[in-house]
């Protein structure tokens, strides 16, 4: 049996105050020191949604493709054709663009593997002798060795360019000798709930490859809070598309798609629980474009480096021992501080309330401010309480290092 690792959610999620792996809290703005099994679990914003990745087990697949005689360079708009046949023309287009992601999952800490992974991509660029591929993060975070599977059938060893943890994205690059058909990035700024949304992927193996299944836009603008370690403590918050177009386990990293034959987003994840349906999500393809090219160009997103982990002070036990005034009920309790943050004073167990000037309570307020406002080489004033008494650092912010 082969492994499938996907990002497939429940809403049924246990909360700690702290998570700890091999002896080591989660890091929020410093170290890595992820585990083998990191999950981008989602709480959703409608019906407090919680998550936590599952592993979905399956047999052997084979596929063979069914592809169209010829394909149209473009969709044009055509007010003669019905909306059956826009769907069928969009689906011709970028259908022979999808292809199927097999990694081969490396067991952290032993030798040889655990089992296999499947994945969907995007062809979108060719660059020389290069073709690249966007998908998720997640799709090959763990991979020891990347496969990707044409749309004809055909098998080429892969490379991963680059992949990024908060985005949930990754490029990976094969040799473009060949490849003919490359998709086309629309629009997804100005998306409207109701429109027609198309799904293209591997849903369950590679059996199912090139799966087309069609719904709508529930909404263009849905916020998904994050945890990437699955315990509850949110760290991100992603503005995702939902849609009620079928995504099934291995459709990460597929396209949907518009009318126009567009991709305007990278199915990423959705909620798997029994009398759930119709909630899944993509990664909005106009916006995502700045981490795909971060990715080409240096492997990886160039963000802002504090060099702190820390966590809420509302899940915190034990606060008493840190003599805040009473007037102070939220902040960021220090857990950790290294580089920027140690260099400029920062030390465990101070409660950070300010940055810049502005509030300060959870990990996702900290990230979006510092990733969204600041550059590396920035600096940010940092107003913090130890042992009772206010003060402030100003901290010149690094480079986040993998």
């Amino acid at each position: 049996m082969s492994l499938f690792d996907d990002d497939f959610y429940t809403t049924k999620l246990p909360r700690s105050s702290r998570w700890t792996r091999n002896g080591s809290p989660f890091p929020s703005f410093g170290q890595r020191r992820y585990g083998r099994r990191h999950a981008l679990a989602i709480a959703g914003a409608v019906a407090a949604l919680a998550a936590f990745l599952i592993l979905i087990r399956f047999g052997p697949d084979r596929y063979e493709p069914d592809m169209p005689a010829a394909l149209p360079v473009t969709a044009t708009g055509d007010a003669s054709l019905s909306k059956e046949d826009l769907i069928v023309r969009a689906v011709e287009l970028v259908k022979p663009a999808v292809v199927s992601i097999v990694s081969t999952i490396q067991e952290e800490g032993r030798e040889g593997t655990r089992g296999i992974g499947i994945g969907s991509g995007v062809l979108f660029r060719k660059d020389g002798d290069k073709a690249y591929i966007v998908t998720n993060n997640h799709v090959v975070q763990s991979a020891a060795s990347v496969e990707v599977i044409l749309a004809d059938g055909e098998r080429r060893k892969a490379k991963v360019k680059g992949k990024d943890l908060i985005t949930d994205l990754a490029v990976i690059e094969i040799p473009s000798s060949g490849i003919k058909v490359y998709a086309e990035f629309g629009d997804s700024n100005n998306l409207k709930a109701g429109q027609t949304a198309i799904a293209i992927g591997s849903p369950l193996g590679l059996r199912f490859a090139q799966t087309t299944t069609v719904g709508v836009i529930s909404s263009p603008h849905q916020r998904i809070p994050i945890s990437f370690a699955g315990d509850g403590n949110y760290d991100w918050e992603m503005d995702v598309i939902q849609t009620d177009a079928a995504i099934n386990q291995g459709n990460s990293g597929g396209a949907l798609v518009n009318l126009e034959g567009k991709v305007i987003g990278i199915n990423s994840m959705k909620v798997a629980e029994t009398g759930v349906e119709g909630l899944g999500f993509a990664i909005p393809i106009t916006p995502a474009m700045e981490t795909i090219e971060s990715l080409i160009q240096h492997g990886k997103v160039l963000r802002p480096y504090m060099g702190i982990t820390t966590e809420p002070l509302q899940s915190y036990r034990g606060a008493e021992v840190l003599k805040l005034p009473d007037s102070v009920k939220a902040g960021l309790i220090v857990l950790d501080a290294i580089g920027p943050a140690k260099a400029a004073g920062l030390a465990t167990n101070d409660v950070i309330v300010e940055l810049d000037g502005r509030p300060v309570a959870d990990n996702v307020t900290l990230r979006q401010y510092l990733y969204g406002q600041k550059k590396i080489g920035d600096t940010i004033k940092v107003t913090f309480y130890r042992g009772g008494k206010k003060a402030t650092v100003t901290i010149q912010l690094g480079e986040k290092e993998d």
